[in-house]
């Protein structure tokens, strides 16, 4: 059947090509922090272990929420390593990094998420799409809040 939203084919499809690359950010960000927390240690661990697991619980939820716009757009959503790699902005991490290490690197992954929500911003916008819009808003508010208390932590 076909989609009649009031968004083109061609302004959907940009826009869920878009959301693919959020998605494979967002699930990469999931999966590293949810490393992170099994594996800190240190002076910080209490802290950094309960902060890790809030932060991957919320990860979990967005990358529903951001698979079912795609899905919503008409299009599949990815879902394989392979694809997330592929589509992903954010590299994998070797070994186990020390715990000021993974809060800089979960920083990065933080700010590379909002950096690929903003890329998505303007095909969102152009095609009135509303619904993606405050999408990604809601998403470059949260990712911008949480680097700023994962760089708190760096502070002397």
């Amino acid at each position: 059947m076909n989609i009649d939203i009031g968004i083109n084919e061609k302004d959907r499809s940009e826009i869920a090509a878009g959301l693919s690359k959020l998605l494979a950010d967002t699930y990469s960000l999931y999966l590293k922090t949810h490393n992170f927390h099994w594996n800190v240690t240190g002076p910080m661990f209490q802290t950094l272990h309960l902060m890790f697991e809030t932060q991957y619980n919320e990860l979990a939820l967005a990358v529903d929420l951001i698979a079912e716009r795609i899905r919503s757009l008409g299009f599949p959503a990815p879902g394989s390593y392979s694809e997330f790699k592929r589509l992903s902005s954010i590299s994998e991490t070797s070994g186990t990094p020390k715990a000021k290490e993974m809060i800089k690197i979960l920083v990065e992954g933080q700010e590379a998420i909002v950096r690929t929500a903003r890329s998505v911003f303007p095909a969102a916008e152009n095609a009135s799409d509303e619904a993606t819009a405050d999408l990604l808003t809601q998403r470059i508010q949260l990712h911008e809040k949480t680097a700023w208390m994962l760089r708190s932590l760096l502070e002397d």
